[in-house]
């Protein structure tokens, strides 16, 4: 019985330690999910702070266990997966299909995350090699909480699902207004005004409850763009430009006021 006993405390140690690989590991994980990172230096060649415009990005996503980034034109995202002695996988899942003037970063990016498998991070530099001493195929530099510039008034630029944007919102477009102190927001969606609670936690955002006054408003405008708010779940302040995202996907692009 002693012998059998034995055997299966065994597979049960085996069974334990094949799952703990796949679970994250290293005293860093901390500090390197949920957090917003710039991309610096590329192939050992230094990244611009925008190109197209835009900052060159990577984020993972603790709970869902997703990665999104963008070399400056895409959304670019999939799954990854942290393993132990600081291993990293990814895997591509769906992205915007944009032309931009510079690509270069954007196709160097998508090359990244084939081929990186190590992670290091080092107060508040990250990056991604092959292999443990590998050199670096990327670096990344934290990228400083970003809610204190929701304050104030936006206008909806972009929305998922419009066909025309401008034909949609021909006669008002919608605006949203954030009370960081009062962690609130209140706007109008095209026709009714609407005012509610915000949740911020990093670049995570959600809305709601979200109440509204109900006149009968002409169009489907106010339709649209309460579906597509109640899909947000993160964003990005890039000088006067709000990006709200569902994982790597842009869902509405806004205006500062």
């Amino acid at each position: 019985m002693k012998k059998y006993n034995f055997i299966y405390l065994a597979v049960f140690v085996m069974l334990l330690a094949s799952c703990a690989v796949r679970k994250p590991s290293g005293h860093h994980v901390g500090v390197l999910v949920g957090k917003q990172w710039q991309l610096v230096e590329l192939q050992g060649e230094a990244v611009p702070a925008k190109v197209n415009g835009k900052m060159p990005f990577l984020k993972l996503d603790e709970e869902k266990g997703r990665y999104s980034a963008s070399g400056g034109c895409n959304g670019i995202g999939g799954e990854y997966t942290l393993q132990k002695n600081n291993g990293i996988t990814f895997s591509r899942g769906m992205s915007t299909m944009m032309a931009c003037a510079d690509m270069r970063v954007e196709n160097g990016l998508r090359t990244l995350f084939e081929e990186a498998d190590t992670y290091t991070v080092d107060e508040n530099t990250l990056i991604l090699s092959k292999g443990k001493n590998g050199a670096a195929l990327a670096k990344f530099t934290l990228v400083s909480d970003q809610s204190d510039k929701l304050a104030g008034t936006w206008e909806l630029d972009y929305i998922m699902e419009a066909d025309d944007f401008n034909t949609l919102y021909s006669s008002r477009k919608p605006t949203i207004i954030f009370d960081m102190a009062e962690k609130k927001v209140n706007g109008n969606s095209s026709c009714n005004n609407f005012s509610g609670n915000v949740k911020i936690d990093g670049h995570a955002i959600s809305f709601g409850p979200l109440m509204s006054t109900k006149m009968a408003c002409p169009g489907n405008g106010e339709q649209v763009f309460l579906k597509n708010i109640e899909r947000v779940t993160s964003f990005d302040v890039q000088d006067s430009v709000l990006t709200m995202m569902m994982d790597d996907i842009v869902v509405m692009r806004w205006n500062k006021k």
